[in-house]
């Protein structure tokens, strides 16, 4: 049964004058949501706000067990509805473009032919940054030219298609994680940055210090770093070193500025002050540590370690969601990632509404709770010999296919690569 008494735990927004409480079988486009009898957490909006711009996001809360719903009323309902076709799909946030050099698109291309070579973009990125942690080992100089290559590659990627390098982000391996963890935290950090407008300058700026954020763990012992168990207090204290050191590392690196080195230094600070290593508030953080901090996060809990499963990502979006309503992320900036990634990112594994198992393949921007995906198994639990590509945008309309919940690889024994054509890159 849905639990009524949520509503009363939200705060109301200020600037609406009056609320109403319907059935969300009246919601109609254009209307904005402020409560739910559920909480949001149960659904895959992850925003206590909603601004409906499609009748899939109806269907999507129904599905959900929403039964009645607080929208503001400072408009008549007909007003609501006449506006429809110009609400801001981003539920009236508008994008906060640089204070610097204007973004210069690349020319935009679709995400099939881009993916093709975001795939060689990504393999070189994780050579470069291989040779890289290397080069430190071995007392020798970053070569800073292969990096700035990579990393211009790498921009130039996500100004053509926003998602098709973003997709990789789902590439991991076990046994070389830091490698893979530096690529994606960089690529990751360039898609958010791209979609608060920053210049290309910035986005190769954040690129390079997004994927050098690590390097001072080639200074940290590895049987620390593989520690299959909780840290203890000492050695957590050494841990927390990989900071400075990589700071220290940076700063004596020719070419890099001081905002090179933001992400080395901020990725653990916490707007709330609880971070380390100066505990500095959000005031305290650049724009670029608040990016590292969050794609750090997601990209390390979604990844297998020696001391944890990896979370499927859907579940790892929820946890950085919860982090910012405790205040140690930057809300604005986690919902802006959350829609970069889409609310179910590319490989996710779904269980829908028919019982039936899937990929996630695509992520569709303007529907993000109908991206494309690949059914593999049937809702008898049979694996398909020939899986079937479902876009959900259409099926919702035709045989009311939905995602019901997220499944993680281990649960179901399924690995979303295979599904994907990817090998391990």
């Amino acid at each position: 049964m849905a639990d009524c008494r949520f509503l009363a735990c939200l705060p109301a927004n200020r600037s609406i004058a009056m609320k109403k409480r319907i059935a969300v079988e009246e919601l109609r486009p254009g209307m904005r949501v402020v409560a739910i009898d559920r909480s949001w957490l149960v659904t895959p909006f992850l925003s206590h706000r909603l601004t409906i711009t499609s009748q899939e996001q109806i269907a999507q809360l129904k599905a959900c067990g929403v039964c009645m719903v607080e929208i503001a009323t400072d408009m008549g309902s007909e007003e609501a509805v006449a506006l429809a076709e110009s609400v801001d799909p981003n539920g009236g946030e508008a994008p906060v473009p640089s204070d610097s050099v204007e973004t210069v698109d690349s020319e935009p291309v679709s995400f099939e032919e881009e993916l093709k070579t975001a795939k060689e973009i990504y393999r070189a990125a994780k050579a470069v940054i291989q040779g890289a942690m290397q080069d430190v080992r071995l007392g020798r100089a970053i070569n800073m030219e292969a990096v700035d290559r990579v990393v211009s590659d790498m921009a130039e990627s996500v100004l053509r298609n926003l998602d098709a390098l973003t997709s990789l982000s789902r590439l991991k391996r076990f046994d070389e994680y830091t490698f893979y963890h530096s690529v994606n935290t960089s690529l990751l950090a360039m898609a958010l940055g791209r979609d608060r407008g920053f210049a290309k300058g910035e986005l190769h700026q954040i690129g390079v210090g997004a994927l050098l954020h690590d390097i001072g763990k080639t200074k940290i012992p590895n049987e620390l770093l593989n520690k299959p168990a909780r840290l203890e207090p000492d050695e957590m204290e050494l841990m927390k070193q990989h900071v400075m050191r990589g700071v220290e590392i940076l700063s004596e690196t020719t070419g890099l500025s001081e905002a090179h080195t933001k992400p080395a230094l901020e990725h653990h600070e916490r707007v709330d002050g609880t971070g380390y290593p100066f505990g500095r508030s959000k005031d305290g953080i650049s724009h670029f540590g608040r990016i590292a901090s969050i794609v750090d996060i997601y990209d390390a809990i979604t990844s297998d370690r020696c001391y944890h499963r990896g979370r499927p990502p859907h579940d790892a979006l929820q946890y950085l969601y919860l982090l910012s309503l405790k205040g140690h992320l930057d809300a604005e900036l986690v919902q802006r990632f959350i829609r970069v990634v889409g609310v179910f990112p590319v490989g996710s594994l779904v269980e829908l509404n028919t019982g039936e198992v899937a990929v996630v393949r695509r992520v569709h921007r303007e529907t993000p709770l109908a991206p494309l995906i690949v059914i593999v198994k049937s809702a008898s639990n049979v694996l398909l010999s020939k899986p079937i590509e479902c876009d959900l945008r259409e099926e919702m309309r035709i045989s009311g296919r939905t995602i019901r919940v997220v499944k993680g690889p281990h649960d179901v024994g399924i690995d979303p690569a295979v599904y994907l054509d990817e090998e391990p890159i």
